[in-house]
């Protein structure tokens, strides 16, 4: 644990009880000067790939860069792209585990880690309820990098909604049964110019 114990400052979670779901954030998870050395590691470190969706019947690129760790065979399938885990690395590794440290009964055995060039980069309004991630997922990311809004609306009721900035060094938790009634995205923020990385800690199950 002594990777992030050098904050002066209480880490506690800011629970949101939303309607069919939870969301935890916590601002200050990683120390930001801490923060900015992950960002450096996993930047120049990670094996960065470009994958390419179909649509329509045609070809585009993600609007991001990607990458997959975890265990060997815990393969993983969204948008039709297949990944294949690369293994763990010992910062991913150390990151995970103070993870689990806040959530007990977590055992996260895969990443996916995103890479935000700038604010023209962005994911679409998506839920992570791919059947590999089983009934109720649970899902921790971690920001680093450029601060990014993320918005989350419910499925069927336009009332219900939630509108996040993550800050590099923050955490979110997906809980419940929040992917089953919620779509979330990272929208395109033209004005931001610097890079955001975020790592998605997931369990797959058989």
């Amino acid at each position: 644990m002594d990777l992030f114990d050098q904050t002066p400052k209480k880490r506690e979670f800011k629970k949101f009880k939303l309607k069919d779901g939870e969301v935890w954030y916590m601002e200050n998870f990683i120390p930001l000067d801490k923060a900015n050395g992950y960002f450096k590691t996993f930047r120049d470190q990670i094996n960065w790939r470009q994958e390419e969706i179909k649509m329509y019947g045609k070809t585009h690129p993600v609007p991001r860069k990607t990458a997959w760790y975890g265990y060997e065979g815990f393969t993983y399938t969204y948008s039709g792209i297949l990944c294949n885990p690369e293994p763990w690395t010992k910062e991913l590794l150390g990151v995970k585990r103070v993870i689990e440290s806040f959530l007990p009964d977590s055992d996260f055995n895969s990443v996916l880690l995103n890479l935000y060039r700038d604010g023209s980069d962005k994911v679409s309004w998506h839920a992570d309820d791919e059947k590999g991630l089983g009934k109720n997922p649970l899902i921790a990311s971690v920001s680093l990098g450029a601060k990014r809004r993320f918005d989350l609306k419910h499925k069927t009721d336009s009332e219900e909604k939630l509108q996040l900035e993550l800050v590099p060094g923050s955490l979110v938790i997906m809980k419940g049964t929040l992917q089953h009634n919620w779509l979330h995205q990272i929208p395109v923020q033209k004005r931001i110019l610097n890079p955001r990385i975020n790592l998605t800690f997931r369990t797959i199950v058989s």
